[in-house]
C-alpha cells in the first residue's frame, strides 16, 4: 500500500495567457494548491518542480514563496512523464517518512504574442551525421510522431480516419469543460478538412501549446480525509523508459514504455485494465493516444483505431478517456493535463463530463519522442477498498 493521497489542486489560467513568466504561473500554482488543500506553504514540507519548454521554474521558487525547512527540494525532469513521476517521487518520501506533505509544480510560458504555437517546438538542426535527419526534413517533434505514426498505419493498417475520431471525442468532452480552448463541436470531416503538418499528421491531430501552470499537493491519506477537498488516492504508479534506437528492428511507434510503465503501476494497485474506469492519456497527438491505450491493454495491438472509432472513448461511450479534451482540446501542461483532469474526475467535480464511474482511473505521461513513460492510477476510495 502506498498510504498516500493527493489532497489539493491548483491550475492558473491557461492558454493564450502572455505578460507572465513560467516562475509567476508556478508560484501562483503553488499557492492555489497549497490553499485548494486547506492548508498553508508553512504546512509543506517537500516541494518538487519540473519546467517546460521556456524554462525558469527552479528551486528558487521555494525561496521566492517564502518555503522554508523544506526536507526535500529538488527538480524533475522526465518531460511529459515527470508529472506522474513527481507524484511517484512525493508518495515515496511520504512512505518512508522522509516528508509528510509535498507538493508538486509544473509551469510553463512558451507562447509569445505574434509568434505561431508551432514554432516553439522546433528543433536545434542537427550537425554532423545527425545532419541526414534535417536533409529529410524532420526538423521538429512533429516530424518524429509523424514517423510513428506513419509505421503504427502501415503495421496495423490504422487510418487518418480512425486518427481523427480521437480528435473528435475529445472534442465532445471538452464542451463540458470551463476552462478548455477549444470547446464547439467538431466533425470527422472537419478533421479530414484540417490542413496536412506532417504526413499523415493534419492540424486536429496536435496539441495545443499553451501557457500557464499547475499543481498538486501529496501528503499521507490518512491526513488527507481531514482536509477540505474529497481525498485522491494514490494506489499505484510505475515508469517505462525504452531507449529505442533509430536502426532496424526497434519498436519505435508500434509499441511504447506504457507497456512497461502500465503493468508496474496496475499490479501495484492491484487491477487490470477491466477494473479501470476512466483512462486519462497524455495526447499530444491523436496517434499517442491509441498506441498507449494499446501497450496498457485496453485492445489488442492494432487496433487502437478501430476503438477510437466505434465511439468507446467518447461521452457515452464503454471506455470514457480524456473527460477534459486533453491536450487536443483542452490545456497543454505537459503530463499535468491529464493529472489534472484525473483528480477533477476522482472528486466528482467534473460537472457536464463527469464519468459515471470514477472509482478507478488511470492516467498516462509520455516524454520525449516516446522514450519515457509514467502511469498511476488514482481513486477516490481508500486503498483497502479495492
Amino acid at each position: 500500500m502506498t498510504g498516500a493521497a493527493i489532497a489539493g489542486l491548483g491550475l492558473t489560467d491557461v492558454g493564450k495567457v502572455y505578460g507572465r513568466s513560467a516562475a509567476d504561473f508556478a508560484r501562483e500554482a503553488v499557492r492555489l494548491a497549497v490553499e485548494d488543500a486547506g492548508l498553508g506553504l508553512s504546512d509543506v514540507d517537500g516541494l518538487l518542480v519540473s519546467s517546460g519548454k521556456s524554462g525558469g521554474v527552479d528551486l528558487g521558487i521555494a525561496e521566492a514563496l517564502g518555503m522554508t525547512d523544506l526536507s526535500l527540494l529538488m527538480t524533475v525532469n522526465a518531460f511529459g512523464a515527470s508529472a506522474g513521476a513527481m507524484v511517484e517521487l512525493a508518495a515515496m518520501a511520504i512512505g518512508a517518512g522522509s516528508a509528510n506533505t509535498v507538493v508538486c509544480v509544473f509551469a510553463d510560458a512558451p507562447l509569445r504574442e505574434g509568434v505561431r504555437g508551432s514554432d516553439v517546438y522546433k528543433r536545434p538542426v542537427a550537425k554532423g551525421f545527425g545532419g541526414h535527419l534535417t536533409a529529410s526534413g524532420i526538423t521538429n517533434t512533429t516530424a518524429y510522431y509523424a514517423l510513428a505514426a506513419q509505421r503504427h498505419m502501415e503495421a496495423y493498417g490504422t487510418t487518418s480516419e480512425q486518427l481523427g475520431a480521437v480528435a473528435v471525442s475529445q472534442r465532445a468532452w471538452a464542451a463540458g469543460n470551463p476552462v478548455a480552448r477549444y470547446r464547439e463541436p467538431l466533425t470527422l470531416a472537419e478533421h479530414q478538412a484540417s490542413r496536412p503538418v506532417v504526413d499523415p499528421l493534419r492540424l486536429l491531430d496536435c496539441c495545443t501549446v499553451s501557457n500557464g501552470g499547475a499543481a498538486v499537493v501529496v501528503t499521507r491519506a490518512a491526513r488527507a480525509a481531514g482536509l477540505r477537498q474529497p481525498p485522491v488516492h494514490v494506489w499505484g504508479w510505475g515508469q517505462g523508459h525504452p531507449g529505442y534506437s533509430w536502426e532496424r528492428g526497434s519498436g519505435f511507434g508500434l509499441t511504447t514504455g506504457a507497456v512497461q510503465s502500465g503493468r508496474a503501476a496496475m499490479a501495484m494497485a492491484g487491477i487490470g485494465p477491466g477494473d479501470v474506469t476512466v483512462r486519462e492519456i497524455y495526447d499530444c497527438y491523436t496517434y499517442t493516444v491509441l498506441v498507449t491505450l494499446e501497450d496498457y491493454g485496453f485492445c489488442a495491438k492494432g487496433e487502437g483505431g478501430a476503438l477510437a472509432a466505434s465511439g468507446a472513448l467518447a461521452p457515452g461511450g464503454a471506455l470514457p478517456t480524456n473527460t477534459g479534451g486533453g491536450q487536443l482540446s483542452s490545456f497543454y501542461l505537459w503530463g499535468f493535463t491529464p493529472l489534472v483532469e484525473a483528480v477533477i474526475q476522482a472528486r466528482g467535480h467534473g460537472g457536464r463530463r463527469q464519468a459515471d464511474d470514477n472509482s478507478v482511473i488511470l492516467v498516462s505521461g509520455n516524454g520525449g519522442i516516446l522514450q519515457h513513460h509514467s502511469t498511476l492510477v488514482l481513486s477516490p476510495l481508500p486503498e483497502e477498498a479495492r
